[in-house]
């Protein structure tokens, strides 16, 4: 049985809305932008000077720190503000771990996760149009803006992953699944998911 699933996406794929409702029916707890905002809590840092941070490290120290253990590494003075932050999400996604049952979306949760045998890491996406469409729908932006986001979040996601395990984003080999949620659908992954859980 798999009690950690770790779920990486591209923009507009519907990677997150999967993630909740899957979560929701296992019963499981959800980290996806909470994580975001306990981290901000914990290092005593408004939320609004914190969020465009977020998935921006530049790697650096992190590629080294990434495959230790934490100790006190987020509250130290001489790291950047956006690695401070990096090691702080990576801090409570361990421990959510040690807690089980949870699904955690993004921040590179399923590199940090790898060595543990009740995790499943997961990726979703779709094709591109598909994708438009679903941006333009749930965000209510015009096509050209839509064009845009995917690009602009696709590159900030695989450059923030890519920095912090030294492995490309979008690589199946490493993930046990990798779901194209524009042909399956959003119910069919989320049953999937459940499906692969029990083991």
């Amino acid at each position: 049985m798999y009690n950690i699933i770790t779920i990486e996406r591209r923009y507009a794929s519907g990677g997150n809305e999967i993630g909740k409702r899957l979560a929701q029916a296992l019963g499981y707890r959800l980290y996806d932008r909470n994580i975001l905002m306990e981290a901000a809590k914990n290092l005593d840092i408004p939320f609004v000077k914190i969020e465009g941070l977020e998935e921006s490290s530049s790697g650096g120290i992190l590629m080294n720190l990434s495959r230790t253990p934490l100790g006190g590494f987020s509250h130290s003075k001489e790291l950047p503000l956006a690695d401070k932050l990096f090691l702080e999400e990576k801090r409570i996604i361990e421990e959510a771990a040690r807690e089980g049952n949870c699904v955690i979306v993004g921040r590179a949760s399923g590199y940090i996760l790898r060595e543990k045998e009740n995790s499943l890491r997961v990726f979703i996406y779709a094709e591109h149009e598909k994708r438009i469409r679903r941006a333009i729908e749930k965000e209510g932006i015009e096509r050209s803006e839509a064009e845009n986001a995917l690009r602009k979040n696709d590159k900030r996601r695989s450059g923030f992953y890519n920095s912090v395990t030294n492995q490309e984003w979008s690589d199946p080999r490493c993930y046990e699944m990798y779901l194209n949620a524009g042909k399956l659908g959003i119910d069919l992954c989320v049953r999937l998911l459940m499906e692969a859980a029990k083991g």
